[in-house]
């Protein structure tokens, strides 16, 4: 695999994004952005200003939910408790008004149920935010297509000691965000018929792979995809997010094109998969995500959003609705005012 091929973030070119920033469509509808993170991190900084200018670009975005993402951790201490910094974070970035109105956190659930104690203190430090965890459990047999800073094996999600700290999280009313590759969704799905009592949420569609061993493969690996979906989608308490396709693991290659992608591009490449997962999942069971900044090395905030409206514009009203917000605010119990 060449180093093109590999998990990388582009980098965010503002200029290059300006080349093809588009009016809101629809500006009055309401948003709930499902999933976005805060980084502050060396030459990768996105913290709560930068996020307020692209919430500022025109959607009607009333809320977000925050995802973990290695931010602020606690510098001393247990190593089991640093990421409960992350979440004292952003609930002070929740008083930002409209940001951060639900936090999922990071907990290694592999301590069993010694995770325990760990999910409390994130918990105290939320003020009431906290909605659940989420653990990456992207794996593939390609080491070039994973992030080194989340080690994960090939079975975690079966294993004995992960499933007994994944039953933490039911104990105390948290779901379990997903962040896995298309080929490990029968893992899923046989964790969400082991915990129904779980509300589990598949991040990004379900993990698209488009680069190294994967490229040239998309009809192959679509097929695979939709099987494996098709089969989740009989698990009730499993949602997905749509959204997520902006990063070089998707092979689109966005942000190696001349000119920053339109919402019309966005939502050609993007349809084939959002309008899947809608017809199994259901609207009811779905919601629109940014991803950003992870994204915004693609696209901009306005496109992006404006290609999900694109994709959706011959829904009815009320499938429209819970697209963009009901099924958020539901899954994450939003109390919007």
């Amino acid at each position: 695999m060449t180093s093109t091929q590999q998990f990388t973030r582009p980098a965010v070119r503002d200029d290059w994004l300006a080349q093809s920033q588009e009016s809101a469509i629809w500006p009055d509808l309401l948003i709930v952005d499902a999933h976005h993170h805060l980084f502050d991190r060396p030459g990768n900084v996105y913290l709560v200003e930068a996020f307020a200018q692209d919430l500022a670009s025109g959607h009607n975005v009333v809320a977000t939910v925050y995802v973990q993402a290695r931010t602020a951790y606690l510098a001393n201490g247990d190593e089991r408790f640093r990421p409960v910094g992350e979440t004292s974070f952003a609930a002070k970035a929740a008083q930002s008004g409209r940001m951060c109105t639900a936090i999922v956190a990071f907990a290694d659930l592999g301590l069993g149920i010694e995770v325990g104690p760990v999910l409390d203190a994130h918990l105290a430090a939320a003020g009431g935010r906290l909605r659940g965890v989420r653990q990456i459990a992207t794996w593939d047999k390609c080491a070039g297509l994973l992030n080194p800073a989340y080690p994960t094996t090939s079975n975690m999600l079966a294993s004995e000691e992960f499933r007994a700290g994944f039953a933490q999280l039911g104990s105390r009313g948290l779901s379990f965000d997903a962040w896995i590759f298309f080929h490990q969704i029968p893992l899923l799905t046989d964790l969400a018929q082991a915990f129904p009592e779980v509300s589990i949420i598949l991040d990004h569609c379900g993990g698209i792979l488009g680069i190294g061993p994967y490229r040239g493969q998309r009809d192959q690996i679509f097929a695979e995809w939709r099987r494996s979906m098709t089969m989740l989608a009989k698990c009730p308490n499993v949602c997905v997010k749509l959204g997520g396709l902006g990063m070089n693991l998707n092979g689109f290659g966005f942000e190696s094109q001349d000119h920053a992608p339109s919402s019309e591009t966005l939502a050609v490449a993007w349809r084939p998969y959002f309008e899947t997962c809608i017809t199994l999942f259901g609207t009811d069971r779905c919601m629109f995500e940014s991803n950003f900044p992870v994204d915004k090395g693609s696209y901009s905030y306005a496109n992006g959003w404006n290609a999900m409206k694109r994709i959706v514009q011959h829904a009815s009203a009320a499938e429209v609705k819970q697209l963009f917000e009901t099924t958020a605010k539901r899954v994450y119990q939003l109390d919007l005012k």
